[in-house]
């Protein structure tokens, strides 16, 4: 029985050229990409609004976000919400561009080592790279990307 509380349900989150592994419980919807309702004046990151369940979702590019090339928009193109955990939208939620449905994974302490073969700037949202087997994902910030959007969100018009 504590082999089971060691393990944590997570998900393998597609970018362009990364990953992100996230706790299953930060996310509260995988939706089929809409364009977003873009904000003037907005950082490129900041892809826009969309409806979901009655609620006006900031989007973002997490590739964006971290310096990298915003991605192009596909087929296979997804948003992922997520709970704003940290309070800082309105909304609770805010969403971040996929390029797949994200894969349900367990980890555990036998198969998740850090990797510090990369560093990252210190205001990137970012916590850090893992190894998974014969992955290398990161580990977003969840919270500095929601305080990211914030900052944004209180200066649109």
């Amino acid at each position: 029985m504590s082999e089971l509380r060691d393990e944590l349900y997570s998900l393998l989150v597609p970018l362009a050229g990364e990953r992100l592994i996230v706790p299953r419980a930060c996310v509260a919807e995988v939706i089929g990409h809409q364009a977003p309702t873009e904000m003037a004046n907005a950082p490129p990151w900041y892809l826009g609004v969309v409806s979901w369940n009655s609620h006006g979702v900031p989007v973002v590019s997490f590739e964006g976000a971290i310096g990298q090339p915003l991605p192009t928009v596909g087929s296979r193109t997804r948003i992922v919400v997520f709970n704003a955990s940290a309070g800082k939208l309105s909304t609770g939620y805010f969403g971040v561009l996929t390029q797949g449905f994200p894969q349900l994974v367990r980890v555990n302490a036998e198969v998740l080592r850090p990797d510090p073969s990369r560093s990252f700037a210190e205001r990137v949202p970012v916590l850090c790279q893992v190894r998974m087997i014969n992955e290398t994902p990161l580990i977003p910030d969840l919270e500095r990307l929601e305080e990211m959007i914030a900052e944004e969100t209180s200066v649109m018009p």
